[in-house]
């Protein structure tokens, strides 16, 4: 516990994890306030979760959690895991943790650990800041879908958590790409290209039909 804590006061709290999870809590806020004079209504002529997003706070959030998905959530969370599997060897202090008394399955399991904590958190600024500014413009009212009925209370919020559990589970996967890529590399900047470069290429992919069977494996998919 004292590994795990130390990791995660030393990676949570620095000034780069704040302004990345600062980043994160932003694009729900400023989508929201962008659309606070349609509140109630439908956002032009989008469909889907975009469209819908001014109805209520949880259609906003949904909406939120899609549009930060493919690109900016991964990289958050990628520079969050390349930085904790690398930052003993940049800081040039691995050589001491060898000799202290820590083993070296321990100090990995805190950084994974540390790695996984933040990730949930990372995924938790955006819900929470898309709860937080809907909740206030939009308001607690049903779930909207655009062409058909409100989903009940009970389902909307069954269909949320499903879907905020497999962005998670899509976003560990990324984290321990980012995490192993930390370790493999010689610095975490190079870890964090690598994975940055692994995010886009694999929202490329995603994006071509014909190549939708290989995407389907990767951590971006949705």
């Amino acid at each position: 516990m004292t590994a795990l804590r130390c990791e995660l006061t030393t990676q949570l709290f620095r000034l780069r994890t704040l302004i990345a999870l600062l980043c994160l809590a932003v694009v729900p806020v400023a989508a929201g306030l962008s659309l606070a004079s349609s509140a109630g209504h439908r956002n032009g002529t989008e469909a889907g979760l975009f469209g819908a997003s001014a109805f209520s706070a949880l259609n906003h959030t949904m909406a939120s959690l899609q549009f930060i998905n493919p690109l900016l959530l991964p990289i958050v969370v990628a520079l969050l895991a390349a930085a904790t599997a690398s930052a003993d060897r940049d800081w040039g202090i691995l050589r001491y943790l060898y000799v202290a008394p820590v083993s070296r399955t321990r100090l990995l399991g805190a950084k994974l650990a540390a790695t996984a904590i933040a990730t949930v958190v990372a995924l938790l600024c955006v819900v929470g800041a898309g709860m937080a500014v809907g909740t206030v413009l939009f308001g607690r009212h049903p779930f909207h879908v655009i062409g058909a009925a409100n989903l009940s209370s009970e389902d909307a919020a069954i269909r949320s958590l499903v879907a905020c559990a497999f962005t998670l589970l899509c976003m560990l996967a990324m984290a321990a790409v980012a995490f192993t890529l930390g370790l493999l590399l010689p610095r975490g900047a190079e870890a964090l290209a690598a994975a940055i470069g692994f995010v886009v290429i694999a929202s490329v992919l995603n994006g071509q039909g014909a190549l939708r069977s290989v995407a389907v494996v990767l951590p971006v998919h949705y």
